[in-house]
């Protein structure tokens, strides 16, 4: 479980692109700040809004941190992970622990779906950007309601059909990847998990009511 509120901005250093099945998972290579001596094997970071085990962990020759996980076919499909390269700026969240403070909203790093940046602009200091969802999503994203865009947990400003805004401040901006983001960027999304169960309820009363 996470809270949506980025750690750090971390580094791509490595792929190995898997064929699948068994052991044929892709492996990813990750260098960031923290103190990997306190990252357990079998821990859970969220990487964009994707949560990802630790399964092997080091520091290199000029001693900063890495560690690596394995990316499942699913998920390569499910998120932006396939096309992520060497190279690639990725928001980090390490798990929340019961003394953290939960300063964004419960965030599990499970991507819901992808959604593209359609349009960006600066307004009075802030930037306003404006993203579409996918049709099977678009029921849980409200106006003045959470979502997790890349991992860091915002407010939704406004709502049309599956096109919906948020406005980020420039601490945001410069702390995370979106002050980076142009139209036509695409974003792992995770909808508030409240609307998630609050759909599959519906959905369960309709089957039962018909």
């Amino acid at each position: 479980m996470f809270t949506g509120i980025i750690t750090d901005i971390g580094t791509v250093r490595a792929i190995t692109r898997g064929t699948g099945g068994e052991w044929g998972d892709t492996r990813m290579e990750v260098e960031c700040v923290y103190d990997t001596t306190t990252i357990d094997i079998g821990a859970s970071i969220s990487h964009a809004g994707a949560c990802m085990t630790v399964i092997e962990k080091g520091q290199t020759a000029d001693g900063k941190g890495w560690y690596a996980f394995e990316v499942s076919d699913e998920s390569l499909d499910k998120t932006t992970m396939s096309d992520w390269k060497v190279g690639q700026k990725i928001n980090l969240e390490r798990a929340l622990t019961g003394a953290d403070e939960l300063g964004g909203h419960l965030v599990t790093g499970h991507v819901d779906g992808v959604g593209t940046l359609t349009a960006r602009e600066e307004i009075a200091g802030s930037l306003k950007l404006d993203f579409t969802a996918p049709d099977g999503i678009a029921f849980g994203i409200a106006p003045k309601g959470s979502i997790t865009i890349e991992g860091v947990s915002l407010t939704v400003n406004a709502v049309k059909g599956s096109t919906f805004s948020v406005n980020i401040i420039p601490h945001t901006a410069t702390a995370t990847t979106l002050g980076g983001l142009q139209p036509g960027d695409e974003v792992n999304l995770e909808i508030d998990l409240i609307a998630r169960y609050v759909a599959r309820y519906l959905g369960h009363m309709k089957d039962h009511s018909a």
